[in-house]
C-alpha cells in the first residue's frame, strides 16, 4: 500500500467541501459542471447572436460571446441540414477571473490530468438544429443549444446534449431554465466517486439494478413513474488519477453479471477511435509521434463534426500524457486567434486545428503537417486509407483526402495491429471494441514511452534517509538528458514494447516539445510536494521537546514559525500528508510553546 494514499478521507474532505460551497454560493452546483448555457441563433441583420444565457448573471465578455456565437454556428461550406452534435474549445479571455474554483480545488488534485478542469479554456458542447422553415423569412430555423464548460467530458455532455436540446426546441425557454434549475441540484464532480443525476424529470423513484465497476462509466437506471414526466436519470462515476489505465468495461461487465438496462454509455470522455482514425489507421504511427513531439497540425474535414472529433481522438492518442500545447476542434476565420495562428512571419506555433472552410488550404500551406479527412462513415468493409504526400501538392479547393508532410517516422508501424483490426471487420467486430483494441495500442504505446522517463525521474529524488528534521530538505537533482539517454540501453522502451526504431531521436526530439516540458514541471512539483510531505512526516517523528532542551528561547521561537509556515503550507497546497501528520505536529507546536515563560506563549498563541 502507497503510504501517501489518503484518497479514501480526501475524498470525504472534498465532499464535505463541496456541500459546504453548495450552501454558500448560488449556481454553485451548476458552476462545477457548467459556465453556462447558450442558445445561439441566426438574426438577419446581425448574424449569429445569443439568444440567452443561463445563469442570466453569467459574466462572460463580448469576446467570448462574439466567439461562442461563431463557434456554434457550421461555417457555410458544411451544408449541415438536420440535427449536427460537435464541440470547440476557446481561449478565456486576458484578465478575466475564472469561475469560483482555485488553482488548487479538489477536482483537479484528484483527476486524471487529461481530465482536469480548464483554468484558462472553456469547452463548448454544440446541438446544431438547421431545418427547413418557410415561416422564417431566410427560409430555414438555425439555432444552437451550447453547453460551455471547463470539463472535457465530451461524450458525457454530448449524451446530455441529446436529451435536452431536442425538448428545448419544442418547448423552448421553460423547459431550459427547468433544466438548469435541475442541474443546480446534481453533486459536483468528486474523483472516484459514483453520482447520480437526475435531468428532466419531477416526480419519480428511480431503481438501479447495478452498477459497473470500471474506470467511467454511465448507466441510464430503470424508472417507476408516479406522473406522466419521465425522468432520466444518470449513474456516473468520475475517473480518478488512482484508477487503473486501460480497464476493460466489456469484461468488466460480464464479469459482474449485469441486468440490462435500457441505455448504458462505458464512458464520459472517449470517442469512438476507431470511427475517428478509420481512414488513416496505417499512419497511426506517424500520428502518435506528431501528437507526442507537439507539432504543428491543421485538419481539415468536411464539417465541425468530423474536424471535431477527429482533433480530440488526436490528442487523446497519447494518454495519459498531456497534450500541453493548445488544440480547437473546431476553429474558423473569426476567431480571435486567427492571425496568430496563420501569420507568416514566424514558424507555425505548436497547435493542433480543425477546420473545415477550403478558405485554410491556402491559408495553411506553410504548415508543416496537414490532414484533410472525408466524412467518418462506418462500413463492412476496411475505409480507403489516405496516402501520405508532398506538401507540394496541397495547392487546390478541391485537394484529394491525405496526410500532407516530410515528416519521416523515428519508429516503425505495428503491422500486427492493423492484421488485428482487418480481421475484427471480417467478423463484424463491434466498432467499441476495435476502438478498445486502438485505445490499449496507443495507452501501451505511451508507456512505453513514458516509463524510462519516470524511471529515471524517481532516481533524482532525494533518499528518506537524507531527510533530517533539523534542516531544509535535500534538493531533488536536475534532470540531465545525456544521463536518461545512457539509461536506455538496459532500461528503455524495448523492456516493454517490440516496436524497433530510433526511440534515442524519438526521446532527443521530445526533450524540444511543449509536452516534456508540462511533463517535466508537473512531475518536479508532485516530487517537491511529496519530499515536503517525508519532511513533516519525518519532523512528527523526531523529538522536538528534547530538541530545544539546550536551545536559546529565539531558536525555539523560530522553529516554530518555521513550523507554522510549513503547516499553513501543507494545508493551502494540499499536500497528500499521512492522516493525522499535521494535527500531531500541531500538537507539538503546543507543546513546544508551553514550555516557553509565559509572555512568550501570549505572544505565540496570539499569531
Amino acid at each position: 500500500m502507497d503510504p501517501f494514499d489518503n484518497s479514501e478521507s480526501q475524498q470525504t474532505e472534498t465532499e464535505n467541501a463541496a456541500e459546504n460551497a453548495d450552501s454558500r454560493l448560488p449556481w454553485a452546483r451548476f458552476s462545477s459542471w457548467l459556465e453556462c448555457v447558450c442558445v445561439v441563433t441566426f438574426d438577419l441583420e446581425l448574424g449569429q447572436a445569443i439568444e440567452l444565457v443561463y445563469p442570466q448573471d453569467v459574466k462572460l465578455t463580448e469576446k467570448e460571446k462574439t466567439s461562442i456565437c461563431y463557434l456554434s454556428f457550421p461555417d457555410s461550406y458544411s451544408g449541415c441540414l438536420g440535427d449536427t452534435q460537435f464541440s470547440f474549445r476557446l481561449r478565456q479571455s486576458v484578465g478575466r477571473s475564472s469561475s469560483w474554483f482555485g488553482e488548487e480545488d479538489a477536482y483537479n488534485r484528484d483527476a486524471p490530468v487529461t481530465l482536469q478542469r480548464e483554468l484558462a479554456h472553456f469547452y463548448g458542447y454544440v446541438y446544431f438544429r438547421q431545418v427547413k422553415d418557410t415561416s422564417v423569412k431566410r427560409g430555414y430555423f438555425q439555432k444552437s443549444l451550447v453547453l460551455v464548460s471547463r470539463l472535457p467530458y465530451v461524450h458525457f455532455f454530448q449524451n446530455l446534449l441529446q436529451i435536452i436540446a431536442p425538448e428545448y426546441f419544442e418547448k423552448l425557454e421553460p423547459c431550459l431554465e427547468a433544466v438548469c434549475n435541475e442541474l443546480d441540484q446534481w453533486p459536483s464532480p468528486v474523483p472516484g466517486l459514483t453520482l447520480n443525476l437526475p435531468v428532466m424529470g419531477v416526480v419519480l423513484q428511480v431503481k438501479y439494478m447495478a452498477m459497473l465497476e470500471c474506470t467511467v462509466h454511465w448507466v441510464c437506471a430503470y424508472v417507476t413513474r408516479f406522473s406522466v414526466t419521465c425522468m432520466n436519470s444518470f449513474q456516473v462515476r468520475i475517473p480518478s488519477k488512482n484508477d487503473k489505465q486501460g480497464g476493460s468495461p466489456v469484461k468488466q461487465a460480464l464479469k459482474e453479471n449485469l441486468l440490462p438496462a435500457p441505455m448504458m454509455l462505458p464512458t464520459i470522455h472517449e470517442l469512438d477511435l476507431f470511427k475517428c482514425f478509420q481512414s488513416v489507421l496505417i499512419h497511426l504511427q506517424m500520428l502518435w509521434e506528431l501528437m507526442l513531439l507537439g507539432e504543428p497540425i491543421v485538419v481539415m474535414a468536411p464539417s465541425p463534426a468530423v474536424s471535431s472529433e477527429t482533433v480530440l481522438a488526436l490528442v487523446s492518442s497519447i494518454s495519459p500524457l498531456r497534450y500541453c500545447c493548445d488544440f480547437r476542434p473546431y476553429f474558423t476565420i473569426h476567431d480571435n486567434e486567427f492571425k496568430e495562428y496563420t501569420t507568416r512571419t514566424q514558424a507555425p506555433p505548436n497547435v493542433t486545428l480543425g477546420v473545415t472552410n477550403p478558405f485554410f488550404i491556402k491559408t495553411f500551406q506553410c504548415w508543416p503537417h496537414i490532414v484533410r479527412i472525408g466524412e467518418l462513415k462506418m462500413s463492412g468493409d476496411l475505409p480507403k486509407q489516405v496516402k501520405a504526400k508532398k506538401l507540394a501538392k496541397l495547392k487546390t479547393l478541391d485537394t484529394k483526402p491525405g496526410i500532407y508532410t516530410a515528416y519521416k517516422t523515428f519508429l516503425h508501424k505495428d503491422k500486427s495491429l492493423l492484421k488485428r483490426l482487418l480481421k475484427g471487420i471480417q467478423r463484424k467486430r463491434p466498432s467499441e471494441v476495435q476502438s478498445a483494441i486502438l485505445r490499449r495500442h496507443l495507452l501501451e504505446l505511451t508507456q512505453s514511452f513514458i516509463i524510462p522517463l519516470e524511471r529515471y525521474l524517481a532516481s533524482l529524488m532525494p533518499l528518506h534517509r537524507s531527510v533530517s528534521p533539523w534542516k531544509t530538505p535535500p534538493q531533488i537533482r536536475p534532470f540531465s538528458q545525456e544521463e536518461f539517454i545512457s539509461t536506455l540501453d538496459h532500461a528503455g522502451p524495448q523492456l516493454t514494447s517490440v516496436l524497433k526504431g530510433d526511440w534515442m531521436g524519438l526521446y532527443r526530439r521530445f526533450f524540444r516539445s511543449p509536452n516534456f516540458d508540462g511533463w517535466y514541471r508537473l512531475r518536479h512539483r508532485e516530487m517537491t510536494q511529496k519530499l515536503e510531505c517525508i519532511h513533516l512526516e519525518v519532523i512528527c517523528d523526531a523529538d522536538l521537546l528534547g530538541w530545544t532542551k539546550d536551545k536559546s528561547e529565539v531558536e525555539i521561537v523560530d522553529l516554530i514559525l518555521k513550523l507554522r509556515e510549513k503547516l499553513l503550507k501543507a494545508s493551502r497546497q494540499q499536500l497528500p500528508v499521512k492522516e493525522g501528520v499535521l494535527e500531531k505536529l500541531e500538537e507539538y507546536i503546543l507543546t513546544v510553546i508551553s514550555s516557553l515563560p509565559e509572555d512568550l506563549q501570549t505572544v505565540l498563541y496570539r499569531h
